[in-house]
């Protein structure tokens, strides 16, 4: 969901009072930066009020934030179309136990509350809370993210504010809990040719490096990328490398080598900042 931050305080938390809009009901038009509003908690009332309150007075120390994980610790790969559910966790302790977490993830400013700040709220009021021990619980959020919100310049590492209520309605917040990469999801093809071919002649192996571009919501190729090209013998499980080859300024492959035995080829690109690595499923050669 797409938010614009700002702290509101009330009765002693962070109460949440979210202008947030789904993405797909965001902007008129595609690339409109996915804004921040206010953010805080959405706890639910456990405990009556009067408790929670008596609760905070006894308070000795703020919640601990001990771990923040991504997405699984992985990138967030986008291609062209749809949306994609990321799960965001927090690991935390309070010696009260811990009531609920909130976390964003931003990019554009130097903190969740600078004005230039866009990016994503989770989807749900309240994060699902699993207690490990009576004073230790990982939060679970997850987010909605999409392509349409994006421009090919948010292809970058984006960080992750990050903030815990305990049972006694301490906060801790971070601003840089963590960090994840946006990237550009890639597509990449292979054909080797001819099939078959005579012992010790000439393969022919071309293909092509796309990646997706937010900017126009199509694919286009990857302009001069290191692309390596494999080769696995039909009787092996493994792939060697052959040659490293440049894709053209439209992101094609063309390079020959010589057959000696039946095998697979396939090219394998290695990934870069702002797009994954990939390998393509290798295409058969049958050497007569």
């Amino acid at each position: 969901m797409r938010i614009r931050a700002t702290v509101a305080v009330a009765t002693g938390a962070l109460a949440l009072s979210a202008l947030v809009v789904p993405a797909s009901q965001a902007a008129d038009s595609h690339k409109e930066h996915p804004s921040l509003s206010e953010h805080g908690f959405a706890w639910k009332d456990r405990a009556p009020q009067a408790n929670k309150r008596a609760l905070a007075s006894k308070a000795a120390t703020l919640p601990v934030i001990t771990k923040t994980v991504i997405n699984g610790g992985k990138p967030i790969v986008l291609g062209t179309t749809g949306t994609k559910k990321v799960t965001a966790t927090i690991t935390a302790s309070d010696d009260s136990g811990i009531e609920d977490a909130f976390a964003i993830l931003y990019t554009g400013g130097t903190g969740v509350d600078d004005e230039n700040s866009y990016g994503y709220a989770p989807d749900g009021e309240a994060a699902t809370c699993k207690a490990a021990s009576a004073t230790t619980s990982t939060c679970t959020l997850t987010f909605t993210v999409s392509p349409l919100d994006l421009w090919n310049t948010d292809a970058k590492t984006w960080q992750v504010y990050a903030a815990v209520l305990g049972t006694d309605l301490d906060i801790t917040e971070k601003d840089k809990a963590t960090s994840v990469k946006f990237q550009r999801a890639s597509q990449l093809t292979v054909n080797a040719a001819p099939e078959p071919v005579k012992k010790n002649g000439t393969v022919t192996v071309t293909g092509k490096l796309s990646r997706a571009n937010w900017d126009t919501g199509k694919y286009a190729g990857y302009a001069t990328q290191s692309v390596i090209l494999q080769f696995r013998k039909k009787t092996s499980t493994a792939y060697t490398n052959v040659k490293g080859v440049k894709t053209s300024t439209t992101g094609t492959l063309k390079t020959t080598t010589k057959a000696t035995v039946d095998g697979y080829y396939r090219w394998s690109f290695v990934g870069t900042a702002t797009t994954p690595a990939i390998n393509v499923a290798g295409d058969y050669v049958d050497v007569k």
